[in-house]
Order: structure tokens, then C-alpha cells, then sequence
């Protein structure tokens, strides 16, 4: 299975060459290394890797846990393939997708970001949401002014984003793993960007309402 590790390392020569070493020891094979964040001496990366079914993440934390001045942020699954640009792809569907550019771009992003679910709103309520979301989805109360990482009760990671131009906000979560890091958020703001400026998307928000 694909698992995605964050892990906090001192950012010099050596240090990552001892998170791959443990990390293979206890049976699992590196895919893609991405480096989140530097400074101050340290530094963030995003690991993907597959892991055999039979290897438990407690082994995999524990060996992780026995590099010195590493901590673990989070692991967690993923359905991100390695080495691909999935977003690029998710992009290029939603500019044919017609009524179906709204819907197409909510099933999309838990599977860009390693997260469970998503959901647009409006002031009347959801509007349309991922298979994995909730049937009783609350959005927090207060709207953001632009894409915001937070956690809320339950320890559920989540971004709010406001899509002024639609009158809808986005809710994308992650109830396993770390918190979103301000990397993610960036790259969700890029993405709702490009799906705001496409001439499919009000006419497939207006569908849903329709609906």
C-alpha cells in the first residue's frame, strides 16, 4: 500500500540518507522524496512510499523514531501516484467536463492532497461532496478570507477556502496525518485559481443549484 510519511529532520549532509535507511530496514520502498519547508537548521519532507500489507506503521514509526533528531509528523495513506502531475491531469478533465467542472474537481482534490474527503457549500448548505464525506458535514463558522489550514474538533485537518466569485466555500479534509502545511494550502490556493478562471465553472456551479 502507499503510505505518505512527514518527518522533521536537521537540514544537513547525511540526515535524509538515515530516514531512507530506516525506513528501509523495515520493509518499505521509497518512491518520491519532496521537500516541504528549510530553515533555522531543519527541515520538512513529504515521503511516499510503499509498504508491504504485512508491515505495520508501528514499525515504521519505530524505526523512523530511532534516527536521532528526527520526529515524525504523520503518516498516513495516499492515492497520490509518485512521479506524476496530478493536478495538471485533474485540470485538463475539468476544462472538458462541461456542467460536471464543479463535481470533478471536489471527487479530485482528497485524491491530489492525500486527504479523505471534500465539500463545497453555499448559504443554504453543502452543495456537493466527495463519497468519504460526512452526511451530517458542518462547516466551521467563521469564513476565512482566503484558503486557511486548521483542525478542528475530533482532531480533523481541514483547509477552508472562500470562493467569493461563486458564493460557495471548500472544505478539504484529513482525519489521519499531520495538519496541512502552509506547502498544501499554496498549492490548493494555485489550483482554485485556475478552476475560477475556466468558463465551465459557473455554469457548472449553477447546475448544482439547480439541483
Amino acid at each position: 500500500m502507499l503510505l505518505r510519511v512527514r518527518v522533521a529532520l536537521p537540514d544537513k549532509p547525511g540526515s535524509l540518507a538515515q530516514v531512507t535507511k530506516a525506513l528501509g530496514e523495515a520493509g518499505a520502498d521509497i518512491t518520491q522524496v519532496i521537500v516541504l519547508d528549510r530553515g533555522e537548521g531543519m527541515a520538512v519532507d513529504d515521503i511516499t512510499i510503499f509498504s508491504p500489507q504485512s508491515t505495520p506503521r508501528q514499525a515504521l514509526l519505530k524505526s523512523l523514531q530511532s534516527v536521532e533528531d528526527v520526529t515524525v509528523e504523520g503518516i498516513w495513506t495516499t492515492r497520490e501516484a509518485p512521479g506524476t502531475y496530478p493536478e495538471l491531469e485533474v485540470l485538463k478533465y475539468i476544462t472538458t467536463a462541461g456542467d460536471r467542472a464543479l463535481t470533478t474537481l471536489i471527487d479530485s482534490l482528497p485524491v491530489l492532497f492525500s486527504a479523505d474527503w471534500a465539500a463545497t457549500a453555499a448559504e443554504h448548505g453543502v452543495v456537493y461532496a466527495s463519497w468519504r464525506a460526512p452526511q451530517d458535514l458542518r462547516l466551521p463558522d467563521v469564513t476565512p478570507s482566503r484558503p486557511t489550514a486548521m483542525t478542528l474538533e475530533g482532531d480533523l485537518h481541514v483547509i477552508y477556502a472562500p470562493l467569493p466569485p461563486l458564493a460557495l466555500t471548500l472544505l478539504l479534509a484529513r482525519s489521519e496525518g499531520p495538519a496541512f502545511h502552509r506547502i498544501e494550502v499554496h498549492r490548493l490556493t494555485r489550483i482554485l485559481e485556475i478552476f475560477l478562471s475556466l468558463p465551465a465553472t459557473e455554469r457548472s456551479v449553477a447546475r448544482q443549484l439547480r439541483k
